[in-house]
């Protein structure tokens, strides 16, 4: 009797061997976890991105799922909290079983789970994580977007040489690491093109008055003002900016996506970095704008975009490597990425950080409405 047991607890702890290690291919869903922000100060980025990758399985399934796998998203809403994303972190990977997670969307929360994912060999993939080191946690971190010493040196270079400007004011959150790291590299690019930055002035996280820091802005006499946060306290400050008789151009990243639903005309005049331009021409940008719209009735922002991408990039790495559960393998297919998707054309450098180029976009009122319209485009 002890001989049998022994044997059947042998078999039982191999087959669950095959199954923890992901070698065999079981079950007929494949499960992706998804960390957003869907509600709270920056639910629209969250919302946005669940929408793109959403969208991206609505369009694999149809076309047959993943090596003849259905896929499934098992959404978790973290409200922009580190805290919650560990939770939500956990609950996917414990409870779901998941060893596939896009997200979560800001450079905090998000690296409140590498260390996590990496540990347990969970594929983690960050939409709009820009901190520069989210992926030095280990080889199964990647991002689809560029990092914030890019996208700095973008808006330095693009004031510089496109505005013209000779003298810069920046404004920006000193409790914020996506907020600093912009601020330092604008800095540095745009003084190595010439340029002098004539005032930094900063603010902390939830503040609501900014009068006192753009009284010293103006006095600066500044020909371009940066302004490196996300888009609802931007739109705080460029009221305030505009109210105060400061009406030079204003720059930013990525983090303004989604202004000009929550601007008015302070706004205009205004640049950012961003990941994609929607009113592209490019083919991949033209289908997933048109597909975006007929689903979501509006325009996608770029959040949007790079869910839509993260998603396709599992699904190609996981035909590459020709597995669904094999999160080892999935990996090793990601770093062979070299291909063409909405946000650009892509390849992963040593640190899984993506190469590819940013677009800058401008505000306009078009028929009595603000939207954004490419610019150009900076490549790395």
């Amino acid at each position: 009797m002890k001989k049998i047991l022994s044997l059947v607890f042998f078999v039982v702890l191999c087959a669950g061997m095959v199954f923890a290690g992901g070698g065999k291919d079981d079950g007929d869903v494949v499960k992706i976890g998804g960390i957003f922000p869907l509600s709270g100060g920056v639910a629209v980025y969250g919302i946005g991105c669940r929408n793109g990758v959403e969208l991206a399985i609505k369009e694999i399934n149809a076309a047959g799922g993943i090596n003849g796998k259905k896929v499934v998203l098992i959404s978790e809403d973290d409200e922009g909290n580190p805290e919650k994303t560990v939770n939500a972190y956990k609950k996917l990977t414990t409870k779901d079983g998941v060893k596939f997670v896009i997200g979560s969307l800001t450079s905090g929360c998000t690296k409140a789970i590498t260390d996590l994912a990496q540990a347990g060999k969970v594929v983690q993939i960050a939409p709009a994580a820009t901190a520069a080191d989210i992926t030095d946690a280990g080889d199964f971190i990647f991002r689809a977007c560029f990092i914030d010493p890019f996208q700095g040196t973008v808006g330095g270079k693009f004031a510089s040489q496109n505005l013209k400007a000779k003298k810069a004011a920046v404004l920006y959150d000193v409790n914020n690491d996506y907020s600093v790291g912009l601020y330092e590299n604008f800095k540095i690019e745009f003084e190595k093109n010439g340029g002098k930055v004539v005032s930094a002035e900063s603010y902390a996280t939830g503040d609501k008055d900014f009068n006192a820091q753009l009284t010293k802005i103006k006095n600066a006499n500044p020909d371009v003002v940066y302004l490196p946060d996300y888009y609802a306290t931007v739109a705080l400050i460029a009221k305030q900016l505009r109210a105060s008789g400061i009406n030079t151009p204003i720059v930013g990243a990525d983090g303004w996506d989604g202004i000009i639903d929550n601007a008015g005309d302070e706004v205009l005049n205004g640049y950012f970095s961003n990941h994609y331009a929607a009113d592209s021409t490019d083919k991949a940008v033209v289908k997933f704008v048109n597909a975006y719209k007929a689903d979501y009735k509006e325009t996608p922002v770029s959040f949007a975009a790079l869910g839509y991408d993260c998603m396709y990039l599992l699904k190609d790495a996981m035909q590459s490597a020709k597995t669904t559960t094999d999160s080892t393998a999935v990996k090793k297919a990601l770093e062979a990425t070299n291909g063409a998707y909405v946000t650009g054309n892509l390849t992963f450098d040593k640190k899984h950080n993506p190469v590819k180029s940013a677009v800058m976009v401008k505000i306009v009122k078009e028929n009595g409405k603000l939207t954004v319209v490419y610019e150009t485009t900076v490549n790395p």
